[in-house]
């Protein structure tokens, strides 16, 4: 078997995270890449587990040294992928998954020409919306910066391998299982689901448009 190096995308709420971590689970030949992050750890992170927590100054230095296989800023914090993450999993023979964002896996196809992108989504309109606005936490400004994203991210879904829908989360999990072995049959190519894509971009686009004249 030939590790390969995947990359997870999508907007925020389609479920890259927890597939990641299910398929981890499941399989003793895939491994997570741990990101790096400046951002402070969450109640319930662990370090070295959800992620490498660096201040800005360690990480920035980090970067200079050419330590990051891609890196990308998101709402004020720094976010990155160790290329000695990735080379420590390739190392025990595992296949790799990247849950990153669009900018960053530009920048891992730049770099690894073997990288298999998949942009997952969720499977309409009405359930990315509610997932992006849905939070009880977050302002008004916060939850119009992250469908402004989303919009952004969906833009990009034309230039990814393959699209996984998440309308069930064990199908999505097998379709990228798929994917990983070679048998991408459950996983449609972008083109396939422009309609759909179209469809949320437009409904992202109508939510703004309303959030503005609020």
């Amino acid at each position: 078997m030939t590790p390969r190096l995947l990359i997870l995308s999508g907007p925020s709420g389609g479920g890259k995270t927890t597939i990641a971590r299910l398929l981890e689970r499941a399989r003793d030949d895939v491994g997570f890449s741990v990101s790096a992050t400046t951002r402070a750890p969450r109640a319930n992170e662990r370090e070295g587990v959800d992620y490498y927590f660096f201040g800005r100054e360690t990480f920035e230095r980090r970067r200079a040294e050419g330590a990051f296989l891609e890196w990308a800023e998101y709402a004020g914090q720094l976010y990155g992928t160790l290329e000695g993450e990735v080379e420590r999993l390739f190392a025990m023979g595992s296949h790799v998954l990247l849950d990153i964002e669009v900018q960053g896996a530009e920048q891992v196809r730049r770099a690894r020409a073997d990288a298999i992108a998949v942009f997952v989504i969720p499977p309409s309109a009405d359930a990315l919306l509610e997932r992006l606005t849905g939070r009880r936490t977050e302002t008004p400004d916060q939850v119009a910066r992250r469908v402004q994203q989303a919009d952004r991210e969906l833009a990009e879904a034309d230039t990814y391998d393959w699209i996984v829908v998440n309308d069930r989360l064990d199908r999505a999990v097998r379709a990228v299982a798929g994917i990983l072995d070679g048998e991408p049959g459950a996983a449609p190519t972008p083109d396939r689901e422009a309609a759909r894509i179209t469809d949320m971009r437009l409904a992202l686009e109508v939510w703004l448009r309303q959030h503005r004249n609020d």
